[in-house]
C-alpha cells in the first residue's frame, strides 16, 4: 500500500479494535521492520522475511533502545565486530516491542568505536542465533497486550549476509523507520479517538443527573467539544503527512508534528472520556480507563514529546 492508503486502513482498524496494544505492535512491525526491509534489504532478505511478516507467520522486532541510550539513540553501546565473514555482537537492548515473541530482530550496533552516526550498522538477528538471550516480558502500566522485553547479545555470531544495507548505514535506516513510525503509527489512535467521541456522546445523552442529561451541562459538553476538535485536527495532520509521503516528498517536520499532536491528543481525549463517564469510567470493566493507560505510552515511544519539540524547533531554524 502507499502511505496514505495504509494510514486510512490503520485508522479504520483503530476505530473497530479497542486493543491498542495490538495496534501498536502491528504498526511498529510494519513501520520499523517491514518498511526498512523493503527499502534497504537485498532480494534474498526480502524474500526470506517480508512474505512471512505480511501473512502473520513471522513476527519482527526493532532494537535500538538500550539501558543507557533512549532519546539519545546514537549513544548506543552495543558493538558488532567483523570477524572472518561474520559479525560478533555484544551488548543489550531494552524496551523492545514484541521482543519476547519475535522470530527475528532488526538490531542496531556500533561497527566502529568512533565515527559517530557513520559508525552504526543494522543487522537481522534470528531468534535461534547462538548468543542471543531473550528476556521475559516486562510488566507495564498500559499496552499490556503487546509484549516488551530486554535482549542481550553475548558473542552473538551473525552471518555477514544478515547485514541490512551497507556498513555504517544504520543512521539512515533508523531515520527512515522513525519517519515511517512518527508519520503513521498513530493512525489507529485517530480511529480510537473517533470511537471515544461517539461513545461519550451516547453516554452524555443517556446519563441523567439533576433531572436532565449530563450533556446539557457546560462542564460536560465543553469536554466533548474538545474531543471533536482533537479528532478533526489530528486527522488533518495525519492525512497531510501521509499524503506528502505518498507523493515522495520529505516530511520530517510534518511527521514530528503529527506524532507530537496525535499522541498528546489521544491522552487528553482519553482523560476527558474518563471524566465524562465519572466513576464508572474509572472501573476496569468498562474499558474506558484502559485507553488512558495505553495513551500515556504514546507520549514516550518513537521519540518522546520533548524530543519531537526539539526536532520541530530545529526544522524551524531554532
Amino acid at each position: 500500500m502507499d502511505p496514505l492508503t495504509f494510514t486510512i486502513a490503520m485508522e479504520a482498524l483503530g476505530y473497530g479494535c479497542a486493543d491498542n496494544g495490538l495496534l501498536f505492535a502491528l504498526g511498529a512491525q510494519i513501520c520499523s521492520v517491514e518498511a526498512p526491509l523493503a527499502r534497504f534489504g537485498t532480494e534474498e532478505q526480502q524474500a526470506t522475511y517480508l512474505p512471512a511478516l505480511c501473512d502473520g507467520s513471522m513476527v519482527g522486532a526493532h532494537a535500538m533502545s538500550e539501558p543507557d541510550s533512549g532519546s539519545d539513540a546514537f549513544s548506543l553501546a552495543t558493538t558488532a565486530e567483523r570477524r572472518d565473514g561474520h559479525y560478533v555482537l555484544n551488548g543489550s537492548k531494552r524496551f523492545i516491542t514484541s521482543g519476547p515473541e519475535a522470530d527475528f530482530v532488526l538490531v542496531f550496533a556500533r561497527t566502529k568505536p568512533t565515527g559517530g552516526f557513520a559508525g552504526v550498522s543494522a543487522f537481522l538477528v534470528e531468534r535461534s542465533t547462538r548468543g542471543l538471550l531473550i528476556g521475559p516480558p516486562v510488566s507495564k502500566m498500559g499496552l499490556r497486550t503487546v509484549p516488551m522485553g530486554e535482549l542481550t547479545f553475548e558473542d552473538c555470531v551473525v552471518p555477514e549476509n544478515h547485514l541490512l544495507g551497507k556498513p555504517g548505514s544504520g543512521f539512515a535506516i533508523f531515520n527512515y523507520s522513525m519517519e515511517w513510525e512518527r508519520s503513521h503509527i498513530f493512525a489507529g489512535a485517530v480511529g480510537a479517538m473517533q470511537r471515544q467521541l461517539e461513545q461519550v456522546i451516547v453516554h452524555a445523552r443517556d446519563r441523567q443527573q439533576f433531572g436532565q442529561p449530563i450533556g446539557r451541562f457546560q462542564a460536560v459538553s465543553h469536554r466533548i467539544v474538545d474531543l471533536e476538535l482533537r479528532v478533526r485536527t489530528s486527522r488533518l495532520l495525519l492525512y497531510e503527512v501521509a499524503w506528502m509521503r505518498s507523493q515522495g516528498r520529505p516530511a520530517a517536520l510534518e511527521s514530528a508534528m503529527a506524532k507530537l499532536w496525535l499522541s498528546e491528543s489521544f491522552l487528553a481525549s482519553s482523560l476527558d472520556a474518563l471524566f465524562v463517564h465519572g466513576g464508572i469510567g474509572y472501573l476496569s470493566e468498562t474499558g474506558v480507563e484502559r485507553d488512558v493507560r495505553d495513551a500515556v505510552g504514546g507520549c514516550i515511544y518513537s521519540g518522546t514529546s520533548d524530543i519531537q519539540r526539539n526536532v520541530i524547533a530545529a526544522r524551524l531554524g531554532l
